[in-house]
């Protein structure tokens, strides 16, 4: 997690969620993210971090 508090991170959703496990599905959703190549920008905190680290093999993060 970066010092600044309004640091922002941009997560784009790259792989198919077709027969992903539900928890995956979930925290997915939670992002914001709906479908392939749909773009959430988040602000930066442990728990994001967290819920982008059990689906990283599903989304690019740019900071």
């Amino acid at each position: 997690m970066t010092k600044d508090n309004n640091a922002k991170l941009r997560v784009k959703l790259v792989k198919s969620l077709i027969g992903k496990k539900n928890e995956h599905r979930r925290i997915i959703a939670g992002l914001g993210l709906k479908r392939i190549n749909s773009i959430a920008i988040l602000q930066d905190s442990p728990s994001i971090r967290g819920m982008i680290n059990k689906v990283s093999y599903l989304v690019k993060v740019e900071q």
